[in-house]
């Protein structure tokens, strides 16, 4: 019999499915504090969230027994995923069953913000009628630009186009030629500023978008526009949003999340032209049935049947069949990272080479591992082997596979060979000894690289005291070189220079090395 314990409120619907599953014996116990949830936890197999309880480190450890985390929803910023994975606990989320909602509700913030509806319905119940003062907005002809192009965004577009709205988008990952099926206009993050009416967010919160919305990119903005954030919290800068607002750059934002939840009464709640939820983006009655069904279904078929659905951190093979594959799922997510971080915009398609050993691999599973690989720095750590071919699939990516028992140069190699709209280029690495990935070429030019942790992939002529400029950059920027690689075309010819560096980068530094003599392009990238 398998434990499962639900620390979080869930629909009635789902915990009956937990009931009637014959091997599942079910608590319910909500609410806890860290400390009683710690003091328990070692005696489930599988625990049931939503976003409420906290799965940490520290609960990880104490889980002796546990095997699977499920989270009612989308977002698992609240469990510490790297610790389930290296205890051998498999982390699920319930993508789909809330896009609707979280759609609907940024609308719903959306319409609310342009005709001052909460503000009207404030100054009704004081007793008051302002009819004057509460003088609106119509949507219909106006731009909305949207920021974020996936399930919920896509939605969001699809329902402004309804409502008469010119809906302009960016997403790095969506093809202009998916943008016309949808019915919209894509382009970059300053044609988004520079031509919305209103702007609505719906990426994930990642390093790359933490404080996307701020001082520099509000000044871009056309005068008077509307800002509506239904995503992540962090996303937007409340300061540099709350001194927008004052300053009458911004006429009205809505925010349903925040960087620290609950906010409190701080100046930018308090401002009149702000409209504010307490994170209801999911909250309706449909949403949350839905994601009660679907995790309490995911849950018990794998502690039942071991059947694993919608994980973020494991592939669905079986121990031993993984242990054979996992360098080369590994070699190709990293090789998808790897193609995601070098500038290439609009990828439409990506070709996949496998030969050698990586051909005698079940190349499905590696294929959705590059594709994570691709997807995961743009769209965040949700995007995993189960859902990256979808998800590539929606962006308007073809993927094209072909295999060959003959290694090439090597006994085993995987290629990929991203196209775009701006042409494209191809990143290709091996197996070495005992499970080594190492990269062996970009862009048609040989090198051998260990692809892991900072890297600096720069593009440069081949002249004499170029490794020298680079090792003095970076030696003046206090950062070590862990090693350096070069290779070329032809001697005097274009060039490619791979340098392992201990720590990350500033722009100061980037900036730097791109100005450095016969340096044409600098990445930075992160494996």
């Amino acid at each position: 019999m398998k434990k499962v314990l639900v620390s979080d409120s869930l629909s009635k619907e789902g915990l009956d499915i937990l009931k009637a599953q014959v091997g599942i014996s079910l608590d319910v116990k909500t609410g806890l504090p860290p400390e009683e949830l710690k003091a328990i936890i070692g005696q489930y197999d599988g625990l049931i969230i939503r976003s409420a309880t906290k799965v940490t480190a520290e609960i990880i450890a104490a889980a002796t027994n546990l095997k699977v985390v499920g989270r009612a929803g989308i977002g698992v910023d609240n469990v510490d995923v790297p610790a389930a994975t290296a205890k051998g606990i498999v982390v699920m989320n319930t993508p789909g069953g809330n896009t609707t909602t979280t759609a609907e509700h940024a609308l719903s913030l959306m319409m609310s913000l342009v005709r001052f509806i909460p503000q009207a319905t404030a100054s009704m119940k004081a007793g008051v009628w302002e009819k004057k003062k509460f003088q609106g907005h119509e949507m219909c002809g106006k731009t909305l630009g949207v920021i974020g192009l996936g399930a919920i965004g896509s939605i969001v577009a699809n329902r402004a186009l309804g409502l008469k709205m010119k809906v302009v988008a960016y997403d790095p990952f969506i093809t202009p030629e998916r943008a016309a099926e949808l019915g919209v206009e894509k382009v970059d993050l300053d044609g988004i500023y520079a031509r919305s009416d209103i702007i609505t967010i719906h990426v994930p919160k990642l390093k790359e978008t933490l404080n996307l919305i701020n001082k520099d990119t509000i000044a871009k903005m056309r005068k008077g526009v509307y800002i509506v954030c239904a995503a992540r919290g962090g996303i937007v800068n409340e300061d540099d949003l709350l001194a927008a607002l004052e300053a009458g750059q911004v006429a009205g934002a809505a925010l349903d999340v925040f960087a620290q939840e609950p906010p409190g009464m701080t100046p930018l709640i308090a401002h009149p032209n702000l409209i504010c939820t307490p994170h209801l983006g999911a909250s309706t009655e449909e949403a949350q049935t839905a994601v009660a069904i679907q995790v309490a279904h995911q849950v018990s078929d794998y502690l039942v049947r071991g059947i694993i659905m919608n994980s973020i951190n494991v592939p669905s093979v079986s121990p031993e069949e993984l242990e054979k594959m996992l360098p080369f799922v590994t070699l190709a997510e990293k090789l998808g990272r790897l193609q995601a971080q070098l500038g290439l915009e609009s990828i439409c398609g990506l070709d996949i080479e496998y030969s050698g050993k990586a051909a005698d691999c079940r190349t499905q599973l590696l294929t959705a591992s590059a594709l994570a690989g691709l997807l995961a720095p743009a769209l965040g750590e949700w995007v995993n082997l189960v859902n990256a071919p979808v998800t590539a699939r929606e962006r308007g990516i073809t993927v094209r596979e072909t295999s060959s028992s003959k290694g090439e140069d090597y006994s085993s190699l995987i290629r990929l060979k991203a196209k775009a709209a701006k042409g494209g280029y191809s990143v290709s690495g091996a197996v070495f000894g005992k499970n080594q990935p190492r990269l062996v070429e970009i862009d048609g030019i040989a090198i051998e690289a260990v692809p892991e942790g900072n890297l600096l992939v720069l593009w440069n002529n081949d002249k004499p005291g170029l490794v020298g400029s680079i090792g003095t950059t970076l030696g003046n920027n206090k950062i070590n070189i862990g090693g350096l690689q070069f290779g070329r075309e032809v001697p005097g010819g274009r060039a490619i220079t791979v340098v392992n560096v201990d720590t990350e980068p500033d722009a100061k530094t980037i900036k730097e090395l791109a100005a450095l003599p016969n340096v044409l392009a600098v990445h930075k990238v992160h494996l």
